[in-house]
């Protein structure tokens, strides 16, 4: 699992790339609250620099309690298409 955060996007699809090089078959993006955005321009740029390599498996949106508050999340499920 990827948890999508402060840095560039840039750093994320390098993550997950590494991690499919590793022999990862499926890698999780999950961001919470502000950070949504951002884990869908990071499947976005994985999905522009491999191309038909990898695919979109499964999408979850959701809300949990964080701090004794509700915020909102996303998990993108990513496999790898040999």
């Amino acid at each position: 699992m990827v948890v999508v955060g402060r840095k560039p996007v840039s750093s994320y699809v390098l993550a997950v790339i590494v991690m499919f090089n590793q022999g990862v078959d499926e890698v999780i993006i999950k961001a919470r609250g502000e950070a949504i955005s951002k884990a869908v321009e990071v499947y976005n740029a994985l999905r522009d620099r491999l191309g038909d390599s990898i695919e979109l498996v499964d999408t979850e949106i959701g809300s949990e309690y964080t701090r004794s508050r509700r915020t909102s999340y996303i998990k993108i499920k990513v496999r790898r298409v040999f």
